[in-house]
């Protein structure tokens, strides 16, 4: 081999070094510059440390007076002691959260209905009515006294015992015979009748029957004044 060749083999040589050395040091600047972010993070920091500090020793001097370390330990002392009523906690949560689950397929199809429902009574004026009802109630209160009200509250009972009455059978049958009275009275031929002529006029069977049924009704306005004494 001549000199020639054999410098160009050593020169051959030599680059492939160099590049060894280039791969080198660009593997080596890579696995560097996560390093160089980190000490300009820790420039950065280091310049906000005196603020911060700063700021810190103004807080902790504000709340001196009402925190101390001790506060800490008991405080970590009560939450060991609550760790079961938090676990009672946490577990009526999960119960809440369970009943939730169940509850919700229900409510949406309940409240749609409620709100329907709801509608119905605003328009047919069940709220308005129930207002002006709160509103006379608030007016007996301030016009009349508890005994008073207690009172009237005695009369209305009363009142639906005698409305109970009336929606008996009979007594409708004879409220209605009694409404149809005064169709079957004819005033043209009320003619003013002494003595005599009232004993010819009670040879009318219709007229002997009305005197019946006036003596029963007197028999009946006879026997109120005992029920009264009873009641009484």
């Amino acid at each position: 081999m001549s000199g020639e060749e054999l410098i160009l083999e050593r020169l051959e040589k030599i680059e492939a070094k160099l590049d060894r050395l280039a791969n080198l040091e660009g593997r080596l600047e890579e696995f560097a510059r996560p390093w160089d972010s980190l000490a300009d993070l820790g420039r950065d920091a280091s310049l906000l440390v005196g603020p911060a500090a700063r700021l810190l020793t103004e807080e902790l001097a504000e709340v001196e007076t009402g925190f101390q370390l001790e506060d800490i330990l008991i405080m970590l002392k009560r939450l060991l002691l609550s760790f079961r009523h938090l676990t009672y906690a946490l577990e009526q949560l999960e119960n809440l959260i369970d009943l939730w689950r169940d509850l919700e397929p229900v409510l949406r199809l309940a409240v749609p209905h409620i709100i329907d429902k709801l509608d119905e009574l605003e328009q047919q004026g069940i709220f308005r009515i129930n207002k002006a009802m709160l509103g006379m109630y608030a007016k007996l209160a301030a016009t009349y006294t508890a005994e008073d009200i207690d009172a009237i509250g005695d009369g209305f009972v009363r009142m639906h015992g005698l409305i109970k009455k009336l929606a008996e059978p009979e007594m409708i049958d004879f409220l209605e015979k009694f409404s149809n009275l005064p169709s079957n009275v004819n005033l043209a031929e009320a003619k003013p009748t002494g003595p005599v002529g009232l004993m010819f006029r009670m040879m009318n069977r219709d007229a002997r029957r009305g005197l019946g049924v006036a003596v029963e009704m007197t028999k009946a306005l006879g026997k109120v004044p005992e029920a009264a004494g009873e009641k009484a």
